[in-house]
């Protein structure tokens, strides 16, 4: 698995017009074949996927952004972060890569990106062919997820950004513990994202990202119409023991989606590319 600064220094930088702007996007690339495109959530980057990768990597050209605000892209002070200017950039990113066909895989708040995607697919305003669609465990319902009390106090419009500013590595990983499995040894992997997550002083803007959890809000019922009613193929890979969006989750999409293929990872908690990288690969391979 490569360590952070392997997965930077094997990375490249694309200038992205977004909002008017020109922004640095930090992605990685490897492999060949069709296109995979592997989005990651929050707080964390595109490193998640260093587990993962090199089995994917031997049956497809994948595609693995920072999105914008985290790990080594530019993150922007006072700016109005959204999921939408996040899918935006996807499509940007496709664009300047020449894809015209890939399947996708989300995890937590690039779930909700990938419902966006979803929905400009039905509107016709994609540009681009999704072969298909891999979940693991976001809000896709957004009244069910079940944020941690540091991302509650983030959210808090006063006390958020005197949260970002105190947080340090040893107060991350202890708030990161929770949403691990017990049997899994967090505290590397949480070290790792929040080296990420700090870069160029990252965790200054963390309350300014977690808006996130009003953007689902605001547009649940267009994400949650979009996710069901595709005619993408959609499966789902789920770390049970997630306290944020884990059985109580799965069970609505499970109900709600029946015959979309759903495999259940009993032993992981919210982070399956870095407690079950090998299953993961399998899984996604499996639904080529």
């Amino acid at each position: 698995m490569s360590t952070l600064e392997e997965w930077w220094r094997n990375g490249q930088s694309n200038e992205l017009l977004l909002s008017g702007a020109q922004r640095r996007i930090f992605v990685r690339t490897m492999g060949s074949g069709p296109w995979l495109t592997l989005l990651h959530g929050f707080p964390s980057s595109s490193h998640d996927w260093a587990g993962v990768a090199p089995a994917l990597a031997q049956r497809h050209a994948l595609l693995m952004p920072d999105l914008l605000g985290f790990g080594a892209s530019q993150k922007p002070a006072d700016h109005v972060y959204s999921l939408d200017e996040q899918a935006d950039l996807v499509q940007a990113l496709w664009a300047a890569h020449g894809v015209a066909e890939t399947a996708l895989v989300a995890h937590d708040y690039s779930v909700s990106v990938a419902q966006e995607l979803l929905a400009r697919d039905a509107e016709g305003t994609l540009g681009v062919r999704l072969r298909g669609v891999h979940l693991l465990n976001g809000g896709v319902y957004p009244e069910l997820h079940r944020p941690q009390p540091t991302q509650s106090a983030l959210l808090d419009p006063e006390l958020g950004p005197k949260v970002g500013a105190m947080l340090s590595e040893e107060l991350f990983v202890a708030a990161m513990a929770p949403t691990f499995a017990e049997s899994f040894d967090a505290a590397g992997a949480s070290r790792e994202i929040w080296r990420a997550t700090s870069r160029e002083h990252g965790h200054l803007i963390s309350h300014l990202l977690i808006r996130y959890i009003t953007d689902r809000e605001a547009h649940g019922g267009r994400w949650v119409a979009a996710l069901e009613q595709s005619e993408v193929r959609r499966s789902f890979v789920w770390g049970m023991l997630d306290p944020v969006s884990g059985a109580h989750m799965a069970e609505r999409i499970r109900e709600r989606m029946p015959d979309a293929p759903f495999m259940e990872l009993k032993d992981t908690g919210h982070w399956p590319p870095l407690e079950a990288p090998e299953r993961l690969a399998a899984a996604v391979l499996q639904q080529d």
